[in-house]
This record gives structure tokens, C-alpha cells and sequence, in this order.
């Protein structure tokens, strides 16, 4: 069984810095894609930033130039750097390894964890 567990969340004013960790019991961790994902109040769960496993990266929109998100396969840890931080990004922030099957059109996840809460305010 896959487990992922988030950290790193807290308080932090406007325009401040976060880091966020997400440590995986996986067994594969360094050949799958890797990704962070979000959910504030009333809204969807959106994808954040992914990472291949040959390091190549995807970011949301709202994401770019602001996050970056790394991978350490010898600790089976996934990192969110997050930088200029809004009030538009708190939310609660998870991790999960997305897995497309094109045969289906179908993209499965693990079982999602706690996450780690974001809050950004004055």
C-alpha cells in the first residue's frame, strides 16, 4: 500500500515563502510522476505542479514563475517550493502519483492523504 504524507503548511503573510514536503511509502517512487494538488473552500481539488520521473515539470497557470516543484528519490520525498505567495493560494495541499490509462481515459490516484494547510494573510 501507498501512503503519502504532506507537511510543511502554516501561516504566512502576502508575498511570503513556504516549502512543502511530501514523504510516499512507495516502492517505485523514483520511476512514477509525482504531482501537487489543491483545495481551498467551496472548490474543486486542482492540480498544482507535477514532475516526471526523468524531472520534467508541468505547472498550472497560477503557478508559474511563483512554485517549483522538486523531487529526491533517495528520501521517496516530493517538495512544493512556493514563493509570492497569495491570498488566492491558501488552500489545503496534497500530494499523489497520477497514473493515466489512455486504454480507459481514466487517471487513478492513491488514496489521498491530510494534506497540509496553507493559509495567506495580512
Amino acid at each position: 500500500q501507498v501512503q503519502l504524507v504532506e507537511s510543511g503548511g502554516g501561516f504566512v503573510q502576502p508575498g511570503g515563502s513556504l516549502r512543502l514536503s511530501c514523504a510516499s511509502s512507495g516502492r517505485t517512487f523514483s520511476t512514477v510522476t509525482m504531482g501537487w494538488y489543491r483545495q481551498a473552500p467551496g472548490k474543486q481539488r486542482e492540480m498544482v505542479a507535477t514532475v516526471t520521473s526523468g524531472s520534467s515539470t508541468n505547472y498550472a497557470d497560477f503557478a508559474k514563475g511563483r512554485f517549483t516543484i522538486s523531487r529526491d528519490n533517495a528520501k521517496n520525498t516530493l517538495y512544493l517550493q512556493m514563493n509570492s505567495l497569495k491570498s488566492e493560494d491558501t488552500a489545503v495541499y496534497y500530494c499523489n502519483a497520477p497514473r493515466f490509462f489512455s486504454a480507459f481515459s481514466t487517471t487513478y490516484y492513491y488514496t489521498w492523504g491530510q494534506g497540509t494547510q496553507v493559509t495567506v494573510s495580512s
